[in-house]
């Protein structure tokens, strides 16, 4: 019986770091922890290189976003953590090639150091499924 919270863990998607999961589905709202740069070995991908760093962050989020099947038109929340804010107009053109038209809202948040050393960037998501709530509910009623 589903109660409206369910984790998400991808095959193939580096370990978490501590303890959390992937994702957490909430109702219709698909939670994304902080996606890191990581290979699915657990390796930083591109030190020292936002842009390569940003661009597997993006990979790993299509991953988890695959796996529930969503695309990155579902997002529609961000955040995103940075070592250097100025960096930001060197990965937006990657953020542009990902959500196209779909904008999520977004907030940019200036960061000392991110959990693995050399990662310069880290970014969360928030999805929305309409209807998964009720789906759910649905799935596990006695009536």
């Amino acid at each position: 019986m589903h109660h409206g919270r369910e984790e998400v863990r991808v095959p193939g998607l580096a370990p978490p770091l501590s303890h959390y999961t992937d994702a957490v589905w909430a109702g219709d709202l698909l939670f994304v922890s902080g996606v890191p740069a990581l290979d699915g070995a657990g390796r930083l991908v591109g030190p020292g290189d936002v842009v390569a760093q940003f661009g597997q962050i993006l990979e790993n989020l299509q991953a988890i976003l695959m796996a529930v099947g969503l695309t990155s038109a579902a997002v529609i929340k961000v955040n995103l953590y940075l070592t250097n804010v100025a960096d930001r107009p060197l990965i937006n053109p990657q953020r542009i090639a990902f959500f196209g038209e779909a904008r999520p809202a977004s907030t940019l948040v200036g960061v000392a150091e991110l959990p693995v050393p050399g990662m310069l960037v880290e970014m969360e998501a928030v999805a929305y499924l309409p209807g998964r709530n009720g789906a759910l509910r649905a799935e596990g009623s006695t009536t």
